[in-house]
């Protein structure tokens, strides 16, 4: 007998490939959400025998939602798993180029900004953590200190300076 898989399980099975790029702190971040996944798995199974000892499965909502809350407790972790066995921690090099972990100061429009080169992952632009494949990430790889850059952002074009580089 064939049991079906859904589109998700093969779009998942098909991203699986990559690597995951993340610092230090995002692998501990990995790991303390993957622990805290499984201890509300085990809960939930607790949640699911004690709702299950309720009489009639078909009519019994408080199962049903159990079991619900269950299987996407598992597909998290799943996921949190595949993603943790291809996680490369980002480790700097002291080379005077942007690389993934670098910290680069940027001059442009709006006076200067500060980013952190980071992998897909742990991107969060209002904290400054950008992308190395995002479009100033990926202008940025490379770049040295007092070199110019243009970046196509949308319908506009910015020119910003590299300030400064910390890889950390």
């Amino acid at each position: 007998m064939r049991i079906p898989t859904r589109r998700s399980q093969t779009l998942k099975a098909t991203q699986g490939e990559d690597v995951c790029y993340v610092t230090k702190q995002g692998l501990q971040e990995l790991q303390d959400r993957l622990q805290r996944l499984e201890a509300q798995h085990k809960q939930a199974i607790v949640d699911v025998q004690i709702t299950a000892e309720r009489g009639d499965f078909s009519e019994n909502a408080e199962y049903q939602e159990a079991k619900a809350r269950m299987r996407r407790l598992d597909a998290s972790i799943f996921t949190l798993k595949d993603k943790l066995k291809r996680v490369t921690v980002i480790q700097a090099q002291e080379n005077g180029r942007v690389q993934l972990g670098s910290v680069v100061v940027l001059e442009g429009e709006g006076g200067p900004r500060t980013f952190q080169i980071v992998g897909p992952q742990e991107t969060n632009p209002m904290r400054g953590r950008i992308s190395h494949l995002s479009p100033l990430g990926a202008s940025l790889m490379g770049k040295r200190e007092g070199e110019l850059l243009e970046v196509e952002m949308g319908k506009k074009k910015m020119t910003f300076l590299v300030k400064g580089i910390q890889n950390t």
